[in-house]
């Protein structure tokens, strides 16, 4: 029989959002996610942050063996990964409430609002709409134990 698990004694796992940007900044400078934490993105984190790879490819900014690395390294990576109506949903109407032309940032902002405790970004324009919408932290969140 297992003894009584005390509230002090269960830690809460921290979720943080991240961004194809974030997402490439982690692979790229190796930068390891303490286990305490789950990352989780809107479902097409790895395609877009794949896009934007090949994009630093033909800018000649990444070789394509570096790219196909980086890519391995997103691919392994550990997320919780959502697309489902609630946060489309609310993807939507953060983005018609804030004027903007598409959902895209609205997504991330939507998962954080419904499943994390804050955004981490890399990208300074979607730290700033995201700034009083939902809660951001920097990327040493990520790596260290508390939030």
């Amino acid at each position: 029989m297992r003894a009584p698990t005390s509230a002090a004694s269960v830690r809460r796992v921290t979720r943080y959002v991240i961004d194809p940007p974030t997402l490439l900044r982690l692979v790229g400078d190796d930068v390891p996610v303490n286990p305490a934490h789950q990352l989780v993105a809107p479902s097409g984190i790895r395609s877009t942050a794949l896009c934007l790879l090949l994009q630093a490819v033909r800018r000649g900014e990444l070789t394509e063996e570096s790219a196909l690395q980086h890519h391995e390294r997103l691919t392994a990576l550990k997320m919780r990964l959502l697309n489902d109506r609630v946060s489309r949903r609310t993807a939507w109407k953060i983005a018609r409430d804030q004027g903007w032309e598409t959902t895209y940032d609205a997504e991330y902002l939507a998962v954080t609002e419904l499943q994390a405790d804050a955004l981490v970004t890399v990208d300074a324009a979607l730290s700033a709409k995201a700034d009083g919408i939902v809660p951001l932290a920097d990327m040493t969140a990520l790596t260290n134990g508390q939030r």
